[in-house]
């Protein structure tokens, strides 16, 4: 499992977004988005490549900060 924080959403919308995007990533197999914090847990069936989850999310237009 591992934690990202996202900028730049701002609505469910966006949220939904982020979720769809990074679980379209090898390997993973739940995404979770708290909103409020930008917290996003992201749960994979092994080892992630924090690279292609920050490019899913530049992709849509958000932005991994920090890590």
């Amino acid at each position: 499992m591992s934690t990202y924080k996202v900028s730049g959403m701002t609505c469910g919308g966006c949220a939904g977004k982020v979720k769809d995007e990074i679980g379209k990533v090898a390997g993973v197999s739940s995404v979770a988005v708290e909103l409020a914090t930008g917290q996003v847990t992201v749960t994979s069936d092994g080892p992630l490549d924090d690279a292609e989850i920050r490019n899913a999310v530049e992709e849509i237009g958000y932005e991994v900060v920090g890590g």
